[in-house]
């Protein structure tokens, strides 16, 4: 009763300070003067803090449906931009159609079975059957996952994380995959990889389910293992595994428009708020602390990314500020809703630079054709941010560890729990694991049923022509 006395309070003294005494509008409300009878009080106390649940109600679920638009506008436009200006000119627009196209399969995906096998009880590695069809998927909250929003809308909010994650992978296979392949590799993966994954992390019943008591709690508030470590590690996977690009590395291809690019990392940087803020699945503090950190991370990790650069080729470069940026958003992903402003900071600025030593050294050293650094940014980045959450997370920000009186226990190593960070580990593992066996399984199963690249002649003529016959620039109609 204590929380209904509380809010019952507040609509008092709000009422008060208006002139207006608490009393008499009771009274008012039961149609006669005088004081109201203890049972009308009761039903009024009843009726303010209906009031107060539905205002709370509408302005999470508003709150939600704006950061899932937020999250699909990552994937259309953002990522599509994104990657689209980054390849060559006779593959933009297969490059954006990457995006486009998976935003369709994934929502079919996700209706039929998708959502009941990340989210629905079942095993600790697996979701149950029970929302298939979105079945039970209604206006209903599961005070499991979100109390104060509709299941559909978490539900809405949780497809476009699974959407923007297999997009992410085409940068690695982009300018060398079939269409076909993409899109049968790409309903495979959500089903196989993405949803064991999902259900570990954020289903009931999950192994790696830190809110939930699963059986190794690993701290991922918005996707560092889920999202990036999954589609980065897959992403170096289909890079060995389809080879590289005709006349990769001795021929130059440079970004056909940094300009896109920029674009695509401008939608992707607002976009990411809904994606981590909305993470806290309540328009509340936590939201509010997810949002500052997501900003403090992205700035860091781009000067940290610029900084690196302009020590090793003497200037700065708008493609490594964009770049650094997407890392330092992928490194706060998992910890958003766990850190500190300062530790957002320092996160971000050591995603900057390890990230740019990924793409700039390490790719080199080893000879992989990851087409956009999908691997050097998300599986990287993602990696590091999952283990320093485990580093800096701590109870002030968010108390998901108590005992059993409800009293706070240390989070991150820190606050004081050093034993946080192998599970953060372990956690890291599961999904490397999980990412590279499966890729590696399902990219030969397609490979078998359709093929995986394209003819070197439709190589050199560009998959704009070969796969769709069409091309982003018609510069003939442009020049009459």
């Amino acid at each position: 009763m204590r929380w209904i006395l509380a809010r019952t309070f507040f609509v008092f003294t709000l009422v008060a300070g208006c002139g207006t005494s608490a009393w008499a509008v009771v009274a008012a409300s039961t149609g006669r003067g005088g004081q109201p009878t203890p049972l009308e009080m009761q039903q009024h106390l009843l009726q303010l803090d209906q009031a107060v649940r539905s205002a709370q109600l509408s302005a999470d679920n508003a709150w939600m449906l704006v950061c899932a638009a937020l999250v699909l506008l990552m994937t259309i436009p953002g990522l599509a931009l994104f990657y689209g200006g980054l390849v060559r000119k006779k593959n933009v627009l297969s490059t954006m159609m990457h995006s486009f196209a998976m935003t369709g399969i994934i929502t079919v995906v996700w209706a039929v079975v998708g959502f009941s096998l990340c989210f629905s009880s079942g095993t600790s590695f697996i979701g149950g059957l029970d929302h298939v069809f979105l079945r039970g998927v209604g206006s209903a909250p599961d005070p499991a996952y979100a109390a104060t929003i509709p299941l559909a809308t978490f539900m809405i909010y949780q497809l476009m994380f699974a959407i923007i994650t297999p997009a992410l992978i085409s940068g690695a296979f982009a300018e060398r995959m079939k269409f076909s392949a993409m899109a049968l590799f790409t309903l495979l993966w959500s089903l196989f990889v993405y949803a064991p994954m999902a259900h570990m992390v954020w289903g009931k019943d999950g192994l790696l389910n830190a809110s939930l008591a699963g059986g190794v709690r690993t701290l991922d508030f918005a996707g560092g293992t889920v999202v990036h470590i999954t589609s980065g590690v897959s992403a170096l996977v289909c890079a060995i595994y389809l080879g590289k690009r005709l006349h990769y590395p001795k021929e130059r291809m440079p970004p056909h428009s940094v300009v896109l690019s920029f674009i695509g990392a401008g939608l992707l940087w607002v976009g990411w708020f809904g994606f981590n803020a909305g993470s806290a699945l309540s328009a509340g503090t936590l939201a509010t602390s997810a949002f500052v950190a997501t900003q403090f991370g992205a700035a860091a990790a781009g000067l940290g990314w610029c900084l690196a650069e302009w020590l090793r080729n003497g200037k700065p470069s708008a493609l490594g500020a964009i770049s650094g940026a997407v890392a330092g958003l992928v490194a706060i992903t998992p910890a958003a809703g766990f850190v500190g402003p300062m530790s957002a900071l320092a996160i971000g600025f050591m995603a900057g630079l390890f990230c740019y030593f990924m793409v700039a050294k390490v790719k080199q050293w080893f000879g992989y054709d990851d087409s956009l650094d999908a691997f050097g940014v998300h599986g990287a980045g993602g990696t590091l941010g999952a283990i320093l959450t485990g580093v800096f997370a701590t109870r002030a920000i968010n108390p998901i560890f108590q005992d059993a009186q409800g009293h706070a226990l240390p989070v991150g190593g820190m606050d004081g729990n050093w034993m946080q960070v192998p599970h953060q580990l372990l956690g890291v593992a599961i999904a490397w694991i999980l990412s590279i066996v499966g890729t590696l399984v399902l990219l030969k199963v397609v490979d078998m049923l359709v093929g995986l690249r394209v003819s070197s002649a439709e190589e050199h003529e560009g998959l704009d022509l070969s796969q769709h016959g069409e091309e982003g620039y018609d510069w003939e109609i442009a020049a009459s």
